[in-house]
């Protein structure tokens, strides 16, 4: 049941013609031997002087302005191809971070009022209080950039630390999370894995210690139940376990191989996937919103087919 050449192929057509051209350069990055410079070329087009991004590049809300959500979207892909603090593109980022007030501290804002006056998904509209249902999602992920693409001892460093510190301190105290704030901490253990000693001095915890926290978290909310996969969003194994490295993969190993059919079967005659969410207003911009995130999704499909073998 794995993906075939043709299947390959049909997708690769679908994005030249639909997707994109960010989208197109980081398939052919990952998938054709395209350069990260193509990648980069593509993802200025979403940075504005601030450093910062906005301008739709999360597809569910096209504020033009500069947002700490939009910024971890730029921030995530940047990781994809492996940039680094000598890329300007992440050294503006990086300013953009240092720059920008934080609710309290360690947590940006997520939403921005300045959402509400543009297209948007309704779970990106913003409203007094919004915040407690974002909490650190993004902003444990942004705190994670700011130590990995920092020089150590310097401002971002120690400002990424500082959130760290209190977002590690809020995930230890709580017993159950929202599946996107799960996938923000898991990876910021990612990012901060070299990092083990000074993790357990800047937060009071051992690395160890979170990390198993996490994966309970994981595993509670991951749905189990496969005949209902395909209603509504769920979340599924591999929206959480992207590679047979990560430590939950062998307790779910039939979960996630039953995910993997689940992509294959769910897959159009074209080579994408449709969404299993809509907007509730602006039906022209979801329209275009639609084929954006299909580019999107398709891209990172792969990356997990191609992880667990399951690529021709």
């Amino acid at each position: 049941m794995k993906l075939t050449r043709d299947n390959y192929v049909r997708t690769g057509a679908w994005l030249r013609r639909y997707a994109r051209p960010l989208e197109m350069a980081r398939w052919e990055y990952l998938f054709e031997n395209g350069t990260k410079e193509r990648v980069i070329r593509y993802l200025l087009a979403f940075q504005n002087e601030d450093g910062g991004f906005g301008h739709g590049l999360e597809p569910d809300f096209w504020l033009p302005s500069s947002s700490p959500m939009a910024t971890w979207v730029a921030s995530q892909i940047l990781l994809e191809i492996g940039a680094d603090f000598q890329d300007q593109i992440v050294q503006s980022l990086v300013s953009y971070l240092i720059t920008t007030p934080q609710i309290v501290s360690g947590m940006w804002p997520s939403v921005l009022p300045d959402n509400n006056l543009h297209p948007h998904a309704p779970w990106w509209r913003w409203a007094e209080e919004v915040q407690g249902s974002w909490m650190y999602n993004p902003s444990v992920e942004l705190a994670a950039f700011l130590v990995v693409w920092s020089p150590s001892e310097s401002e971002g460093a120690e400002l990424g630390w500082v959130s760290v510190a209190q977002a590690i301190s809020y995930v230890m105290s709580v017993t159950s999370m929202e599946r996107h704030e799960i996938s923000n901490f898991r990876n910021c253990l990612s990012l901060l894995k070299p990092y083990e000693e000074s993790f357990r001095l800047r937060t009071g915890y051992s690395f160890s210690q979170v990390a198993h926290k996490v994966q309970i978290l994981t595993r509670d909310v991951i749905d189990q139940d496969i005949a209902n996969w395909g209603t509504g969003y769920k979340p599924l194994p591999l929206d959480f376990i992207r590679h047979p490295d990560d430590s939950l993969y062998q307790a779910l190993k039939p979960l996630v191989e039953h995910n993997l059919r689940f992509y294959v079967q769910q897959m159009s005659t074209e080579g994408v996937w449709d969404l299993s969410w809509s907007w509730e207003q602006y039906p022209e911009e979801f329209s275009i919103a639609r084929r954006q995130w299909q580019g999107i999704l398709a891209v990172e499909r792969y990356k997990v087919f191609r992880a667990f073998g399951w690529m021709e």
